[in-house]
C-alpha cells in the first residue's frame, strides 16, 4: 500500500562553514600545506563600481566628442628628473616578471605600449633583452630578490620604481613554483632550474624609510639624475607609505590595491591582506595634502582597474596616472575559451581559471613551455592589447567631455556622487540624494558639535 510522499529534511547550508570553506579544510588536510593560486581577490570589496558620475546638464557644458578636443597626455616624474616620462594617455603596463609571463607576453605587452606611447615595467628576475628592445619607455623594477639585476640594464630604462611591495600579497615576497623555472629564467636569475623560486620580502642593502633615502639617491647618482625614481607601495599603511615615500624623495608613487593579481600566492593573502584600490587612493591623496606635495608628487593607482571608467574614476579621486595588468593579460587571451581541453586538465573552465602558477596555461601566457607559449602569437596579441587600451582611452575621455572637462586630468571629485554609505563615509562624496559629507559630518561629531550639516 502507498505509504504517501517521503518526507525529506530541507537542505541548509552554514553562512560560516560554507561548501567552499568546507571543500577548502579538507584540500588542506589531505596537501598537508596551504594552497597557492594565481589571479586576484574572490572577495567583495569597497570599489569603483560604489561610484557614479554626474555628467554636465544646464550647470555645465559638455563638449562635443568630434568637434572638442580632451587630452589625455600625462607626465610623471616631474619632481627631480631631468627627463620625466611622457605618457599619451594615462594607463601604463605594470610589473610582471619573465617567468611569471611567458616570452612572448612579454615581448607583445611592450609592443602595444610603444604603440600607444606608453610606459611598459620590467618585473622580477632583472630585464628580457626583446623586452627592451620592443620597448620606447621602459620602467626597470629593482626588487628585494635583485634576480636577474642589471645596473647596465637599469642605465638603459626611462624610469627606475622601487618596489616595496604589491597589493595582490603585500608583505610578502614573489613566488615561482619550478614548472616554470626553465633554463632560460635560471640563468637570468642565478637559480637552479626546476627548483621553486620565492623572493626575499625586504630589500637587502637598506631597512626602513631612512635607508631608502640613500637608495633613491644612489639610483639617481646611477642614471646621472635623468630618469623618475618611482617607489610602488602594497596598500597597507597607506597614509604613512606614501608621506614616508614622499619625503625620502620618490618622484611618483604606484600605490597597488588589494584587487591587483599575482601569477602566484598563498591563497589567504588575496582576501585577506591589504587595502582596496579605492580607499587606497583616497588616504594617499589626503596623505600628500597634508604634507603639501599633492601635485608634485605623482600617484599611479592600480589594482583591478578594468575599463576606462575605472580610469576615470581614478583622476576623480586624485590620481595622476593608473596602471594594469590583469586587463592587458585578459586583452592577450587569459581565460579565453580556446584549448577547452587543456583547461578541463587543469579542473577548470574559461571565465574561471586561475592556475597561473602551475605553467600550464592553456593559452600560453603564463608558461614556459615552449608549446604551449607558441599558442600566444605575437602580432595579434600586441593588437589585442593596443585595441583594450585605446578603447579605455576614448572612454575615459567619454567620460571627461560629459563632465565637460577638455582635459581628462580636470576630472574631480565633485563630479561623482556615492551609491552607498560606505563609498560615501570612504571618499567624503555625497551619497546620491544628499549634498552631506559624511566623513565632515563624523569629524564635526566626534568634535561635539551637533548643529545641522549642510
Amino acid at each position: 500500500m502507498d505509504s504517501g510522499p517521503v518526507e525529506r529534511e530541507v537542505l541548509r547550508h552554514s553562512p560560516i562553514w560554507t561548501p567552499a570553506v568546507i571543500e577548502d579544510i579538507q584540500v588542506k588536510a589531505e596537501l598537508g600545506h596551504y594552497r597557492i593560486r594565481g589571479f586576484s581577490t574572490w572577495k567583495r570589496v569597497p570599489c569603483f563600481d560604489d561610484l557614479v558620475f554626474i555628467p554636465s546638464t544646464l550647470s555645465r557644458m559638455p563638449l562635443e566628442g568630434y568637434r572638442e578636443q580632451c587630452v589625455t597626455r600625462t607626465v610623471v616624474g616631474t619632481r627631480h628628473a631631468q627627463e620625466p616620462v611622457v605618457l599619451e594617455t594615462p594607463i601604463t603596463i605594470t610589473g610582471m616578471s619573465f617567468g611569471a609571463l611567458s616570452r612572448n607576453a612579454k615581448v607583445a605587452l611592450a609592443r602595444a605600449a610603444t604603440r600607444l606611447g606608453i610606459s611598459m615595467t620590467t618585473g622580477d628576475g632583472g630585464m628580457l633583452p626583446a623586452e627592451r628592445e620592443a620597448s620606447k619607455t621602459m620602467v626597470y623594477q629593482v626588487l628585494p630578490s635583485r634576480y636577474g639585476f642589471n645596473p647596465h640594464h637599469l642605465k638603459q630604462a626611462e624610469a627606475i620604481e622601487i618596489c616595496i611591495g604589491q597589493g595582490a600579497k603585500p608583505g610578502t615576497g614573489g613566488i615561482l613554483l619550478g614548472e616554470k623555472v626553465s633554463e632560460e629564467i635560471a640563468n637570468m636569475r642565478e637559480l637552479p632550474p626546476g627548483i621553486d623560486q620565492r623572493s626575499p620580502v625586504r630589500h637587502p642593502d637598506w631597512i626602513g624609510p631612512d635607508d631608502m633615502i640613500i637608495k633613491i639617491e644612489e639610483l639617481r647618482e646611477a642614471t646621472d639624475w635623468q630618469v623618475p625614481v618611482y617607489v610602488k607601495l602594497g596598500a597597507s599603511h597607506v597614509a604613512d607609505d606614501v608621506k614616508l615615500a614622499a619625503k625620502a624623495g620618490a618622484d611618483a608613487i604606484v600605490l597597488d590595491g588589494m584587487e591587483a593579481a599575482s601569477a602566484a600566492s598563498p591563497d589567504i593573502l588575496f582576501d585577506h591582506t591589504g587595502m582596496p584600490t579605492m580607499p587606497a587612493i583616497v588616504e594617499a591623496v589626503r596623505a600628500l595634502e597634508e604634507i603639501g606635495l599633492l601635485g608634485e608628487v605623482q600617484v599611479i593607482l592600480s589594482g583591478g582597474i578594468r575599463n576606462g571608467v575605472d580610469v576615470a574614476k581614478a583622476l576623480a579621486l586624485g590620481a595622476d596616472a593608473v596602471s594594469i595588468g590583469t586587463a592587458a593579460l585578459l586583452a592577450l587571451n587569459c581565460n579565453k575559451a580556446i584549448h577547452l581541453e587543456d583547461y578541463h586538465k587543469l579542473g577548470t573552465e574559461p571565465g574561471a581559471c586561475h592556475h597561473c602558477h602551475t605553467g600550464r596555461c592553456p593559452v600560453g601566457i603564463t608558461t614556459q613551455d615552449p608549446t604551449l607559449m607558441a599558442r600566444l602569437e605575437v602580432d595579434a596579441a600586441t593588437e589585442r592589447v593596443v585595441n583594450l587600451i585605446n578603447t579605455m582611452t576614448m572612454e575615459l575621455q567619454i567620460i571627461a567631455r560629459a563632465c565637460g572637462k577638455s582635459n581628462v586630468h580636470d576630472l574631480e571629485p565633485e563630479d561623482l556622487r556615492a551609491l552607498t554609505l560606505e563609498a560615501a563615509l570612504i571618499t567624503g562624496i555625497p551619497l546620491v540624494g544628499t549634498e552631506l559629507n559624511l566623513r565632515k559630518v563624523l569629524e564635526k561629531l566626534a568634535g561635539g558639535e551637533t548643529e545641522h550639516f549642510g
